[in-house]
Order: C-alpha cells, then sequence, then structure tokens
C-alpha cells in the first residue's frame, strides 16, 4: 500500500520557482527560433558577391630588355542581392599579377550597397617597370604571338549585412580569376569571374 503524504511533505516553494522559470526559459527560446525561421523564409537573405564583368589592356609597353609596362582598366562589380538589407563592404583588397609576378594592388574604401543593387568600382592601373626573367619574357612574346595576355586576379573583400532580427552576418568573400585580354584594346568579359563561382 503507497504510503501517504503528510502535510510537512509538501514541494519547496524554491523548486516551483526554478520550474517555472526553466518553463518560461523554455518557451522563449522556442519562441525566438519561430521568429528567426519566419524573418529567415520571409527575407530569404543571399551572400553579396563580387565579380569582374569587364576588363580591357589599354596599353603593352615590352622592349628587348624583357621590361614590361600596361596599363589595363578593371571594372570590379559589388552584387547585393538582398531585397531587404544593404550591405556593407570592406577590406578589398585585390593583387593583380602575370605569371605570378605582381603587377599592382588594388584596394576600395569601404562602402554601402543599397538592398537588391549593385556598384562597379572602375580602377585604372599602371604598373612601373617590370623586370622579367627569361620564362616570363617569353610567356610575353607568346601572348603576343596569340594577341591575348594571360593576367591572374586574386584577392578578397569582407560584407556584413543586417538580416532583420536575425542580426548582423559577415562573410569572406574569395576572388581567383583569370583575365584573357586582348591585345588590340578590345573589351574582354571574363566568363566565371566571381566570388559566386568559388
Amino acid at each position: 500500500m503507497p504510503k501517504r503524504l503528510g502535510p510537512h511533505n509538501h514541494t519547496n516553494p524554491l523548486i516551483w520557482c526554478l520550474s517555472i522559470i526553466c518553463a518560461i526559459l523554455t518557451l522563449l527560446v522556442i519562441i525566438a527560433g519561430i521568429v528567426v525561421f519566419i524573418g529567415y523564409i520571409t527575407i530569404r537573405p543571399k551572400v553579396p558577391q563580387v565579380s569582374v564583368p569587364r576588363a580591357q589592356l589599354d596599353t603593352l609597353y615590352f622592349d628587348q630588355a624583357s621590361l614590361l609596362m600596361v596599363q589595363i582598366t578593371i571594372v570590379v562589380k559589388a552584387e547585393n542581392d538582398n531585397t531587404r538589407a544593404h550591405a556593407s563592404f570592406y577590406d578589398t583588397f585585390f593583387t593583380l599579377s602575370f605569371g605570378g609576378q605582381k603587377i599592382a594592388i588594388l584596394k576600395a574604401d569601404p562602402f554601402e550597397v543599397r538592398a537588391n543593387q549593385s556598384l562597379e568600382l572602375n580602377y585604372v592601373v599602371q604598373s612601373n617597370s617590370i623586370p622579367l626573367n627569361p620564362t616570363e619574357a617569353e610567356e610575353v612574346n607568346m601572348s603576343l604571338k596569340k594577341n591575348v595576355i594571360d593576367l591572374e586576379l586574386k584577392g578578397t573583400s569582407r560584407t556584413r549585412w543586417t538580416v532583420w532580427l536575425i542580426g548582423s552576418v559577415k562573410f569572406w568573400l574569395h576572388l581567383d580569376c583569370q583575365l584573357h585580354l586582348p591585345v588590340n584594346r578590345t573589351t574582354a568579359y571574363p566568363s566565371g569571374c566571381s566570388s559566386r563561382s568559388q
């Protein structure tokens, strides 16, 4: 036969208070999860991107002493496909090189891109005289014969945007692409030169 509880065997009020507090906290966590989920479904946040839509070799000077000088126009496009959130881009830094030889560094001050818009950064890069070793000089000669010079653009940009109640979201964007630029000053439209394709 079960033992009957007497008046002196009641649950301690402190235990009841702790149980109520835990139940309230559990309920708040569940509600916060539902709000974040609904916010995510409603806003559908997308990672902003950087890309190179076009580039052009303006000037190429290569002499018998194996010195290379170039002037190149490069357009870097920052895109924010979020419909309700502005995106901030900062620490934007790219390196342009030929055969591993650094030609120029492209930087940008922090900037903002409004919701569902893009911003183009126009760089006109002019290198100093770059001394080339015999292998690199042969590469330039081959490029001149093909009428296309191959350059490499690598770099990163950080992006941050606020997603409603979820808060601030940050990402590193990495760009690593080959630019095949015609030596006849024709504008090139690189395919796949985007942080989206990384």
